[in-house]
């Protein structure tokens, strides 16, 4: 059995490191680095191992063609730089799992885009799944006692939501050219190559590296060196759970790998509730079955648009 449901094995694997990924992230930016700095030593390190893998598997994958340049560099500053840098601040604010919650709503914006903007026949359920995740982010941030969320965490989350649109419609349009190694490979590298621009990489805090971090929660009175939490961010939060996903998707249909995707921020709740102790009231609970919900409805019309 286990050999027959790999692919959906490893999708579960997958999610559920990517949902503990926000809580190393989230012990090291509890005061000892910006969001900013995070994404960028993630994309730099993600970027190097990928190309050491490349470099031996597929090096004619090294060259771009003219063509391909601003695509890239799109891809890598809006689909991976924002996504992650917004993706940290949103949880240094909030929990991890209502962040993530947020941020996958892009199914939803994908849909909206695809109907309005490039006027593509998408099937009625599509106003269904927006009304469902609205409704749902409604009851989350329990918009009746004026917010109960943090503002500029709820404001990072909905602009990791739109980036992380982008990331899916840019890689679709790349993807007919190039494979998918080769693409993320270059995205890190000019998501890497934003972040030196704005933040000289001779000015990294590198004495993170060897700074013990309190790992709180279930681990309280414990602590560890950066460097440990910044090789789990890279490989277990980002390398490892990739190549995961992309064996699956030799077996699975997109779509169905999509639907598992929505196990990430109920890994997450749960992660950060054992952890953490967060902790979501009723109303909460509710309203993120109905965003997934509606994000399921999503990426179902998406699948059927023409």
């Amino acid at each position: 059995m286990l050999k027959a449901r790999r692919s959906e094995l490893l999708l579960i694997l997958s999610a559920l490191m990517f949902a503990s990924n926000g809580i190393a992230a989230k012990l090291l930016l509890d005061g000892h680095i910006t969001a900013w700095r995070l994404a960028q030593i993630r994309s730099i390190t993600a970027c190097a191992i990928l190309a050491l893998y490349l470099w031996r598997k597929a090096p004619a994958t090294f060259r771009i063609k003219r063509q391909e340049i601003l695509p890239l560099i799109s891809y890598g500053v809006l689909g991976i730089a924002a996504v992650q840098a917004l993706y940290f601040v949103s949880i240094s604010r909030m929990h991890v799992s209502i962040a993530l919650l947020i941020e996958f709503t892009a199914p939803v914006w994908i849909v909206v885009y695809l109907k309005v903007i490039r006027r593509k026949h998408v099937p009625n359920q599509m106003w269904l799944a927006l009304v469902l995740a609205l409704i749902g982010l409604a009851l989350i941030a329990q918009i009746w006692d004026g917010l109960t969320l943090d503002g500029i965490g709820v404001l990072a989350g909905f602009g990791a939501s739109f980036a992380l649109a982008y990331y899916f419609l840019g890689g679709e349009t790349l993807s007919e050219d190039r494979d998918s190694f080769s693409i993320t490979m270059w995205g890190f590298f000019f998501a890497g190559f934003a972040w030196c621009l704005v933040l000289p990489i001779w000015q990294f805090p590198f004495d993170l590296f060897t700074t013990a971090i309190p790992l709180e929660g279930a681990l309280e009175g414990n602590s560890t060196p950066g460097w440990v939490l910044i090789a789990y961010v890279v490989l277990i939060g980002t390398i490892l759970p990739y190549l995961c996903v992309m064996t699956a998707l030799k077996n699975l249909k997109a779509s169905t790998t999509s639907t598992f995707g929505l196990l990430e921020p109920i890994f997450a709740g749960i992660v950060a509730w054992i952890w953490f102790a967060e902790s979501w009231t009723a109303i909460q609970l509710v309203g993120g079955v109905v965003v997934i919900a509606g994000i399921y409805m999503a990426d179902q019309a998406r699948s059927k648009t023409t």
